[in-house]
């Protein structure tokens, strides 16, 4: 009853936000127009407001909420994928190198032919190369040890960072270089109706895939012996984790550009609301880290007179409010 009433209260809230988002922004809309308009979609009725509201409304604002809901939930919950595969509380949705291979294949497409799609598709082909490799590092005598998949993942991101940092030194100073360094920070400013469509996809298999292994992550995260003493073929189902996790980070990275502490901190913010067991984590990762990447938009836009990168609020808003849980629970469950 108690995992019930919080998962209510987290669904009212990403709704609330989602709310919140349509009204708020540099063309002030009022609540009312916002509803009336709200209401003459769902009853398919006129309404009197200007098509400029209808524009701001349902091409501008809905899309970029839709799209931070479903880019901050699956890093949420590719994070708590990771964490509990690899039993290690500071691992991250990027752990095995999807950051740094979604940002090379982004700056890469940006140096080469500097189009939406493009970009979109290089950084989910090279995030999904990125944790391939990372994976094939760390077979050891056919097998999967956890400490090989993290050094596997370290090495590959070096690698890709190196490769990042040449197409950076190469690239135009004065067009593409500022293109490639504001991509790496993170934004949805360019997001509409188009980008749901080609990231949703990606996004909602990792989703589904990852919910419907909940029960297979909490035996995996007693260790592979413990998994195979149980019936469980531990290779197997890792692997199957380890791509569910990838395709929705991929996803979500291939439109938003890197985000960084989504992956980090809403896990474990998760865990002080209904514990570990990841059948309900799992569910509350993805809906505090989509209500918790609408509201650091919303600032980003908000706070100054032009959008600040996400990745930086993320890291400005998440470390405090992330210390200061810890402290008024001292690290356990309220």
């Amino acid at each position: 009853m108690r995992s019930r009433g919080i998962y209510l209260i987290l669904v009212a809230c990403l709704s609330g936000v989602i709310f919140l988002s349509l009204f708020i922004g540099r063309y002030p809309l009022s609540m009312i127009s916002v509803m009336k308009m709200l209401w003459s979609k769902l009853t398919l009725s006129s309404t009197d407001l200007p098509n400029i509201y209808e524009t701001v409304v349902w091409e501008i604002r809905m899309p970029r909420a839709i799209l931070g809901a479903f880019v901050g939930g699956s890093l949420a919950i590719s994070g708590t994928a990771f964490q509990g595969l690899f039993r290690n509380p500071l691992v991250s949705s990027g752990i095995l190198g999807v950051s740094s291979g979604a940002g090379f294949g982004a700056a890469l497409a940006i140096l080469l032919f500097n189009t939406k799609i493009s970009i979109y598709l290089f950084a989910f082909l090279f995030a999904l190369l990125a944790v391939l490799l990372s994976y094939w590092i760390g077979r050891i005598y056919n097998t999967t040890p956890t400490i090989m998949l993290v050094l596997g993942g370290t090495i590959v991101s070096a690698v890709f960072s190196a490769l990042l940092s040449f197409i950076k030194y190469v690239a135009d100073p004065y067009d593409k270089l500022p293109t490639i360094v504001y991509w790496l920070m993170g934004s949805l400013a360019s997001a509409r109706t188009g980008d749901i469509k080609i990231a949703i996809i990606p996004m909602l298999i990792g989703i589904i895939g990852v919910w419907v292994l909940r029960w297979r992550i909490n035996v995996l995260s007693m260790g592979d012996r413990e998994a195979r003493s149980l019936g469980i073929n531990a290779s197997v189902d890792k692997a199957l984790v380890i791509f569910f996790a990838t395709i929705a980070t991929a996803g979500a990275v291939s439109v938003s550009g890197t985000i960084g502490w989504v992956g980090l901190i809403i896990p474990h913010i998760g865990r002080m609301l209904v514990g570990n067991d990841n059948s309900r984590l799992i569910p509350a990762s993805f809906f505090l880290g989509a209500s918790f990447l609408i509201v650091v938009d919303l600032a980003g836009r908000m706070l100054t007179g032009s959008e600040i990168p996400l990745s930086i609020l993320t890291a400005l808003i998440g470390a405090p409010f992330f210390i200061y849980l810890l402290k008024i629970t001292k690290g356990k469950g309220w």
